[in-house]
């Protein structure tokens, strides 16, 4: 088989998954409940965001937050601060990826 295959969490349970973390990009998957996310930082690479479900309510630097729905890709430069909650009643599930991979 020529190809690799990797299997991404199906359930609504809070996940941060790293799914592919090698020298080329970094994919991880995510699923957060309401209330939950991602601890403030700053981006270490080129973030690539896309909503598969849910709303993303988003804070980037010192703007306000942005409500993001499923559907949505996010663009999202190289040491900006990020702010990531799920916000709202329903599931929300992302796919990041980080591109070029993170070095350090």
């Amino acid at each position: 088989m020529i190809e690799q295959t990797f299997a991404l969490s199906r359930g609504n349970d809070k996940a941060v998954e790293k799914i592919i973390f090698d020298e080329n990009i970094h994919y991880l998957h995510m699923v957060f409940n309401t209330n939950e996310g991602l601890p403030e930082h700053f981006s270490n690479s080129n973030v690539y965001m896309t909503v598969v479900r849910g709303r993303l309510s988003i804070s980037l630097n010192d703007q306000s937050y942005h409500v993001y729905e499923a559907g949505t890709l996010l663009k999202i430069p190289y040491q900006t601060e990020m702010n990531v909650k799920n916000l709202h009643p329903e599931t929300l599930e992302l796919i990041v990826v980080k591109a070029p991979a993170p070095k350090s």
